[in-house]
């Protein structure tokens, strides 16, 4: 209540660009990540009067909980110690790509109060995965799973996807727990289409076949787990050509959902001005759409594919609404932003105790 009451409207009302709000809590967050004993404090704190999460076994990895925090968030990993001690069950670093880039001009984040919702043309702004490699290697231990997310990088052209993804993931797969593929943002000119049945194909059978020559050059170790994002605005048709791809290449699961273009989910009554802008929509009015896909999903792959539920969910109610569809873990991004740094630890509470 603190943060919706008082420190969301402070924070809102600065009239700076919401990614210059993003920035700021985004660094304040890297200083407490170069401090074990400042982050170790913010474990602490931050459990306080919460009842301890059921973690959960996914992908042969231990999630201490459910709730993840969505990529997007930490493209550069810069904070993953003091984010990891908010009692987030998982972390997706990214979306990183191979070449560094700038993401698309400014304004790109937009805000819309009164549907809980954004609008972002980030254009996966990042320094790059070699970058992010280098950041990792230094990092201590999390104690929760972290995931990278891989993106295609604006320069490459479609039909040189491939090697753009694999030198990412050659560069980041070390230090990951799970690799993300994303070829659903709507952000980057092209990169839908390769969520088309053949370019999708080829592009899975050479991930999958690249992570088991890293696995086997670690002695025999089990392959980093993959997993594909899901756009929102795939209809059923191209959901199960997806899922049977994915089931055929040997993907280990799915994220569903990412950003949508559709705006006839929004309250036009609303920050009419913004509607028009160029982007995906996050946040509530997402979560039924997100709901739909990911039921979809699990049943179109009789459940032989975990999902990772992300789209809409702020309250426990949307959390349970999301499981009750089949999802095995859930993410959240833009529920973070609108309900503050506890979300995820009160979700997590609010799940074991109504158990």
């Amino acid at each position: 209540m603190l943060y919706r009451n008082t420190i969301r409207p402070a924070l809102f009302a600065v009239g700076r660009d919401p990614e210059w709000i993003h920035e700021r809590v985004l660094g304040a967050l890297a200083l407490v990540s170069r401090s074990p004993l400042l982050t170790h404090t913010l474990r602490r704190l931050s459990a306080l009067g919460f009842t301890r999460p059921e973690p959960r076994e996914v992908m042969g990895l231990r999630f201490p909980s459910p709730i993840g925090l969505a990529a997007g968030f930490d493209k550069n990993g810069v904070a993953l110690p003091a984010l990891a001690a908010l009692g987030f069950g998982f972390i997706e670093a990214g979306t990183v790509t191979w070449h560094a880039q700038p993401g698309n001009p400014r304004p790109r984040l937009f805000r819309l109060s009164g549907d809980e919702a954004l609008i972002n043309r980030m254009g996966f702004n990042n320094e790059g995965a070699v970058a992010l490699a280098a950041r990792l290697a230094r990092l201590p231990s999390l104690g929760v799973p972290l995931g990278v997310s891989l993106g295609k990088s604006k320069v490459t052209p479609l039909d040189e996807a491939i090697p753009d993804y694999l030198a990412s993931l050659d560069a980041v797969h070390r230090w990951a727990d799970y690799i993300a593929v994303n070829v659903s943002s709507p952000n980057t000119p092209g990169l839908r289409a390769l969520q088309e049945r053949e370019r999708l194909d080829v592009l899975l059978e050479a991930l999958v076949k690249r992570l088991a020559e890293l696995a086997t050059e670690r002695g025999g170790a089990r392959p980093t787990p993959l997993l594909v994002k899901v756009a929102p605005d795939l209809d059923d048709r191209a959901l199960a050509d997806l899922v049977e791809v994915c089931l055929g290449r040997g993907a280990s699961g799915l994220i569903a959902v990412n950003t949508t273009l559709r705006r006839d989910l929004l309250s036009y009554r609303i920050a009419p001005a913004l509607h028009d802008e160029a982007g995906g929509l996050s946040g509530r009015p997402l979560a039924r759409r997100a709901t739909e896909v990911v039921r979809f999903l699990v049943r179109e792959s009789s459940g032989r594919l975990p999902v990772v539920g992300c789209g809409g969910i702020a309250t426990v109610d949307d959390a349970r609404r999301m499981l009750d569809a089949g999802a095995s873990l859930l993410q959240i991004y833009t529920g973070f932003i609108y309900e503050g740094p506890l979300l995820a630890r009160r979700l997590a509470s609010e799940l074991a105790r109504s158990r």
